[in-house]
């Protein structure tokens, strides 16, 4: 599969991208622990069916020691047992604020408690950050057709 465009050839892309990576440095910067980060990117990208990103994700989790049973359970993370109760708040999160067409009215207020139970402040703000990010990133990449496959960890650092 070929890519519809070359979204790192374009000038205004790459304008672009310059500000979002600077985004995405602050966030993974956060103190939002970073396998928290990697559990959400992927879910997200999930949701949105960005092979692109499931690709680039799952190699980052690998490479920074994520367990092959936790990434392969993230889809069905509310039957596993293999998420602390925090990482659950942020992918519960991380789905509804993803699915706002799905979820009437949004994030709801329950979901939005139980992520506040784990996150501080600063925390919470990475999240959110993390998931519009991600949500603009697979769209990005989706509405493009970006080939998934060969993405080598450690490429946007």
């Amino acid at each position: 599969m070929d890519a519809r465009l070359d979204l790192f050839a374009s000038p205004v892309t790459g304008k672009a991208f310059k500000h979002l990576m600077a985004a995405g440095k602050a966030v993974k910067e956060s103190s939002l622990p970073a396998a928290t980060q990697e559990l959400v990117s992927l879910r997200v990208s999930q949701i949105n069916a960005c092979a692109v990103c499931i690709d680039m994700h799952t190699k980052e989790a690998t490479a920074a020691g994520e367990t092959a049973v936790r990434l392969n359970l993230v889809t069905a993370w509310r039957e596993a047992t293999v998420f602390t109760e925090a990482e659950r708040a942020a992918l519960e999160l991380a789905e509804q604020g993803t699915r706002t067409a799905d979820a009437a009215g949004g994030v709801d207020d329950e979901v939005w408690a139980r992520a506040a139970l784990h996150y501080d402040e600063e925390q919470l703000n990475a999240l959110v950050l993390l998931i519009g990010f991600m949500n603009l990133a697979n769209r990005l990449n989706v509405i493009t057709r970006q080939p998934a496959g060969d993405y080598v960890p450690g490429s946007f650092h």
